[in-house]
């Protein structure tokens, strides 16, 4: 799919590389296309490696996309060159006055902290309040979608006795929803989180579908009955040593208590090379959010 960015965002070379087509802004001016307007809400720190994830997935369908990256800016970012940020991202009051025809909010490495606790939560309801009324759909992905669960709908997120970590089995609770439309019965995705929501407060939530869970991992899709908020708890969009860097990470800094990601190293050996078996969900994951949530809903003319 061509994909209008800024022509020098380092994740066009990464993506090249792997033979996936990317239209530069340069390129795409050129075509006589309407193209959606996603907006990227980046909260993760390494903010190059989260565009690269979630551009590469957003490349899997013939849609023109135009993507704005925005960062909060009540946070100021340790992990992410300034120079980066200044150039390729814009912040909430540089778009508020804009609408879209898709959010992503994607997760954060915040979720052991009550949402009240974190720097930025007050930027992020605004944002989130304001996408019912200037967003077609929004996704919400792991931390994002908790803080999504919790704020739209009062779902709360608990800390589990272990870190969720590693691929998992799920099944599809309702095939008829069109976000798992083509999903095998059952799939794999990754999740890399601390919390989770409960299944008997979101049945409580009217509003709210039950789409896919995992007996291991917990609920897993969630979406609004209107189609606007769509919740995906886990990590679709990683890359195959996204897990690995996590766990190296994390056995330094605790190595007793940091878990080896279930079914991701063959024989649970972190020596050995993961086998990637959830690109294929992945990708229709977000080919169907931006077909029949996105595409199939907006507005030719967004300001209507």
């Amino acid at each position: 799919m061509p994909i209008k960015i800024k022509d020098k965002l380092p994740a066009i070379e990464i993506l090249n590389s792997e033979n996936i087509f990317v239209m530069t802004e340069t390129r795409a001016v050129s075509q006589d296309i309407r193209p959606l307007k996603i907006a990227i809400l980046n909260l993760m720190p390494k903010k190059v490696t989260t565009e690269t994830h979630l551009l590469r997935l957003l490349s899997n369908t013939p849609l023109q996309l135009e993507v704005d990256l925005l960062h909060p800016k009540s946070h100021k970012s340790k992990n992410t060159d300034h120079r980066h940020l200044e150039y390729f991202y814009k912040t909430f009051q540089d778009i508020k006055g804009k609408n879209y025809d898709g959010l992503i909010i994607t997760g954060a490495p915040v979720e052991t902290l009550e949402f009240e606790k974190v720097d930025y939560w007050e930027e992020l309801k605004e944002i989130m309040d304001w996408s019912k009324d200037h967003v077609t759909s929004t996704l919400h992905i792991c931390w994002g979608a908790l803080a999504g669960l919790y704020y739209h709908f009062g779902v709360d997120k608990y800390q589990t006795p272990e870190k969720i970590s590693g691929i998992y089995k799920h099944s599809v609770e309702n095939k008829f929803s069109p976000i798992a439309r083509g999903f095998d019965d059952n799939f794999l995705a990754p999740h890399s989180r601390h919390t989770e929501i409960l299944r008997k407060e979101v049945e409580k939530v009217s509003a709210l579908e039950i789409v896919s869970e995992s007996e291991e991992a917990g609920i897993y899709i969630v979406t609004s009955n209107d189609g606007k908020q769509i919740f995906v708890t886990g990590h679709s969009e990683y890359d195959p040593l996204t897990l690995k860097e996590e766990y190296e990470r994390d056995i330094k800094v605790d190595p007793e208590k940091t878990v080896i990601p279930k079914n991701y190293f063959p024989d649970d050996d972190p020596n050995k090379t993961p086998v990637v078996n959830w690109r294929g969900h992945a990708n229709l994951l977000f080919l169907n959010w931006l077909n029949y949530y996105v595409y199939q809903m907006t507005p030719y003319e967004l300001n209507k």
